[in-house]
């Protein structure tokens, strides 16, 4: 019997991108990546745990902050080389900029607009 992990299409770093989604509005949350140990451990805790690449480590997501991203559902898309979570994002805060989404900017007009209003101010997040 093959180890799932083993059917996943990892990139030449050995990582597969990873998009979050909220389960109850269906809005993109964020985009992050994950190694074998980091998804290994997501699908044993039920929590997110990304693969920080500019810090080298595993980063489960709401350490610092308490914004946890519990998992409701993990998908693999059908070339297997992206990863969908559906997740619950608590306090509602997915972004390190301290907005719901990181995909807060909208092209209009010929530049990007922001959008969303920061819900909370990230130095009162991170310490």
């Amino acid at each position: 019997m093959s180890d799932w992990l083993d059917e996943i299409e990892w990139d030449a770093d050995g990582l597969v991108p990873v998009i979050a989604q909220d389960a109850d509005s269906g809005r993109v949350l964020m985009f992050a990546w994950m190694n074998r140990e980091s998804l290994r451990l997501s699908a044993e805790e039920g929590r997110a745990v990304y693969w920080s690449r500019s810090r080298g480590k595993l980063w489960r997501k709401g350490e610092e902050s308490g914004h946890v991203q519990k998992i409701r559902e993990m998908r693999l898309d059908c070339d297997a080389d992206v990863i969908l979570l559906s997740i619950e994002q608590v306090g509602g805060i997915a972004c390190h900029t301290g907005r719901e989404s990181c995909f807060y900017r909208r092209f209009e007009n010929g530049r990007w607009t922001e959008t969303d209003a920061v819900l909370k101010n990230p130095d009162e997040i991170y310490s």
